[in-house]
Order: structure tokens, then sequence, then C-alpha cells
């Protein structure tokens, strides 16, 4: 050893995590993309199965007391311009704000970001397996409900009729990503970040779960199982080393 090196130095010396090679990390993030809209595409059919199911969630919610939906869909309509913006909030920030988010950890907290990214792909993997098992119609397709649909009404929408869109399997509600990428972006946040006010990011998922819940497009129960498959996803990925960049 040197004589001029303090015994345990080296031991206790921060360590900066490597950060992962940025082609390799793209092509991977887009594979978790590419991943989410495609395996969604490939559960197609089961329509009536889907509508079934679709009717026993809004019963079984009923049964336990949960909120109803259409009162928070009420609140949206009390005017053109709250709804309008609740319909862009869905159709807009989903990707580019899980996006954001990866690019972020990866630039400044890479133990983070590794394991932000595997999170997510568990979470979305273990998501894509429910549409094969249990199809599910959104509720502002179920009729007797009192919800409509605020996309198609009051716009923007980002689904065509069911029957031609090629592009999404709308009978594919359960469980909610856009829930459960939210309540990632805002856990990957908070457990990265030491300033005091990090809990704020929390308005981020529950945002996004009065949207999903209000234009008719998820269920409460959506968000719950998402919910919980996040919460295991959290528990069999290791957590990060803390990285030492400043908060």
């Amino acid at each position: 050893m040197n004589a001029r090196t303090e015994p345990g130095e080296a031991e206790t010396e921060p360590k900066t995590p490597a950060r992962p090679s940025l082609i390799r990390e793209f092509l991977l993030v887009a594979g978790l993309f590419l991943v989410y809209k495609l395996g969604r595409q490939l559960a197609t059919g089961h329509t009536a199965e889907a509508y079934r199911n679709a009717r026993d969630v809004w019963h079984l919610e009923r049964s336990v007391h949960l909120p109803d939906e259409t009162t928070v869909q009420s609140a949206l309509l009390h005017g053109d311009t709250l709804v309008h913006l609740a319909n862009t909030y869905y159709a807009t920030v989903h990707f580019p704000a899980t996006l954001a988010f990866l690019v972020w950890l990866y630039l400044r907290r890479p133990a983070h970001y590794v394991w932000a990214r595997r999170v997510l792909a568990v979470l979305t993997t273990a998501a894509l397996v429910l549409p094969f098992t249990f199809p599910l119609a959104p509720p502002r397709m179920l009729t007797g409900t009192g919800l409509v649909d605020t996309a198609r009404i009051y716009g923007p929408s980002v689904y065509g009729p069911p029957s031609s869109d090629h592009l999404s399997n709308q009978f594919a509600a359960m469980p909610s990503l856009h829930f459960g990428w939210a309540l990632m972006v805002a856990v990957g946040v908070m457990a990265a970040t030491r300033s005091r006010w990090r809990g704020l990011w929390l308005l981020h998922p529950l945002i996004t779960l009065l949207v999903i819940v209000g234009t008719a497009n998820h269920y409460w129960l959506d968000a719950i199982v998402a919910t919980a498959m996040l919460g295991l996803a959290l528990a069999v990925v290791p957590a990060p080393l803390q990285d030492h960049a400043g908060a």
C-alpha cells in the first residue's frame, strides 16, 4: 500500500455508478415502449367476454362501495375547458412524462435509472398478461352507467371505433398502465432526490387517476390492480445504491 494512502480510504471513497451505454439503453427503452404497444394489439378479440367482464367489474365496485366513476366525470363536465384539458392530459402526458423521467434519471441518477427501467419493464410485462386472460371493456363503452366517452364528444381522442382501431387494444383496460407508470414516476423521483418538496410528485399519479376515471377510460379497479402490480415489481427488483449527485 502506498505510504501516503490512509487505511480504508479506498473503501470509504464514494463511487459514482457507471452510466449504461446510451445506444443500449435507447434500444431497451424503445423496446419497452414497443412491447407496450404491440403486446396490447396481440390481445385483441374476445369482445363479448370483455363486455361481460366490464359488467362484473362495475357491479363489484358497487358492491364494495367504491366511489362511482360518474361522480368524477360529472365534475369534469361542468365546463368544456376542463374536460378538454382532461382529454388532452390523457392523450399527451403518459408517454412523454415517462420518457422524460427515464432521461433525467439516466443523466443525473444512473443507479436509479437502471432500477426504474427494470421496475417499469417488470410492471409492463406483467400487465400485458391480463388482457389475454381478462379482457375488459372500458367504462366509456358500457351502457346504462351514465358515463359518456368524453374524448369522442369533446376531443381530443386517441382512439377510433373499436372495430377499426388497429393501433391499440381498447379491450385491455385492466390494469391501467397510465396510472402504473405515473405512480412509478412519482416513486422514482422521490427515491432519487432528497428535496423536502419531492412528495408533490404524487400529484402526477393523483391527477392521472382522476383523468383516467373522469374520462371513462378506466375503472377504479384498473388503478388498484396497477398499484398492486407495481408493488410486486418494486419488491422483486433490488433497490438501487444511492447516487452521489446533488439533489
